[in-house]
């Protein structure tokens, strides 16, 4: 018992001592709340209506007919595409493209509404950028979307005329119908979709860099032997005294996060409050672990943490967020199961987005364990370079 309260106080000190080091060196409060901060708010009000709206776009008309003019006001009255320019010829069109003032634009030939008319089957060419590629996605989409009504209503207008009924009409333009439900988030908000990943992505970065930097300052600043006295030279209780400040401001953030996305901004959460809770605290203590793993690795404040900001920044493509892992290479793939952010994501998509229960993501639940345990394969090497090692700039 006697020993058990040694260890506290001691942990109590080395705490005190690292509240200390963080009041007084400015890379701690910008690295841990200044920039947490920034980023999501950043992100959630960058992205704050759910998805794009009047993305610009051109129209090249050389038939110029009732039917044209009609389709025109029909793009330039969607949600998500506004016409701002009518161009003589395709190269001025192309130019404005190239100029960043429109991502795509309409192009009708002459003689279209005769062939509509006619039934001899027009063509209608669209020519969009995919440089940047939500734009170009829902621009694509929505020029798809006008060109195809257009004909239907060319049609439905004929059919009328042959004396067809209304329900014969639409047997004919549309044999099937589809019902169309999208499951977790029915607004098609990109906001649910990339700030749920971006912003923790970028949290689980800086958890990375300030461990591993916390941890070499020592050597770098000559508090090594300080650091360990002060732990009895017992280097599980200097490394829990170190980083349980840290932890805990950390995950006031992470929690602070998510109230603000789920809370205030309502992303659907079906998983509830308890999962979501959960998840935050794993997600620090397997940072951390990692972090203070990757510098047991290489005691080295400059490799360190080279390593786990390029370990944080491949994990923004390997998580599976923006493109499914399965459809990459197969060393890709591999490579993505030591990666938290990756394990996070699959948790926080199939427990608290779905709603499905936790041993449903026992694997990555396993994987976010396994990087909170790793510390206790590099203590002897932490307290060895603590010891022994001198700082080589």
């Amino acid at each position: 018992m006697k020993k058990l309260l040694l260890y506290i106080r001691r942990i109590v000190n080395l705490s005190a001592r690292e509240v200390g080091l963080m009041i007084h060196n400015p890379i701690y409060i910008c690295c841990m709340v200044v920039f947490p901060l920034v980023i999501i708010f950043f992100f959630t009000s960058l992205m704050s209506e759910g998805q794009p709206e009047k993305l610009p776009c051109g129209v090249v008309d050389y038939d110029n007919t009732s039917v044209t003019r009609a389709m025109i006001r029909q793009l330039d009255a969607f949600q998500s595409t506004r016409v701002v320019g009518h161009y003589n010829n395709i190269a001025e069109a192309r130019q404005a493209i190239q100029r960043n003032e429109i991502y795509g634009f309409l192009y009708i030939p002459e003689g279209t509404t005769a062939k509509l008319i006619s039934q001899r089957q027009p063509e209608i060419s669209f020519y969009y950028s995919n440089v940047t590629l939500v734009a170009g996605g829902i621009l694509f989409k929505d020029l798809k979307t006008v060109t195809t009504l257009s004909s239907a209503a060319v049609g439905a207008a004929k059919l009328q005329m042959l004396g067809k009924t209304s329900d014969e009409i639409k047997t004919i333009i549309q044999p099937i119908v589809l019902d169309v439900h999208m499951i977790g988030n029915p607004w098609m908000n990109y906001n649910v979709y990339l700030s749920t990943i971006m912003i923790p992505g970028i949290l689980i970065l800086f958890m990375f860099l300030i461990t591993a930097y916390s941890i070499g300052t020592e050597l770098k600043f000559g508090r090594a032997n300080e650091w360990m006295s002060m732990a009895g030279n017992n280097i599980v209780v200097a490394l829990i005294g170190k980083l349980f400040p840290q932890t805990l401001i950390f995950l006031t953030i992470f929690l602070g996060y998510e109230w603000y996305v789920y809370g205030y901004l309502n992303f659907p959460h079906p998983g509830g409050l308890g999962m979501i809770v959960f998840l935050a605290i794993l997600t620090v203590l397997s940072s951390q672990g990692f972090g203070v793993f990757v510098f047991g690795l290489m005691p080295s404040l400059r490799m360190s943490m080279s390593v786990c900001s390029l370990w944080a920044v491949v994990g923004f493509s390997a998580c599976g967020a923006t493109f499914p892992l399965f459809a990459m290479d197969g060393i890709i793939e591999a490579l993505a199961q030591i990666i938290p952010l990756r394990h996070y994501y699959m948790i926080y998509q199939i427990c608290v987005f779905n709603g499905y229960p936790l041993i449903d993501a026992w694997v990555n639940l396993f994987a976010l364990v396994a990087f909170a345990s790793l510390p206790i394969l590099v203590t002897r090497n932490i307290k060895k370079a603590m010891v022994e090692y001198v700082y080589i700039p």
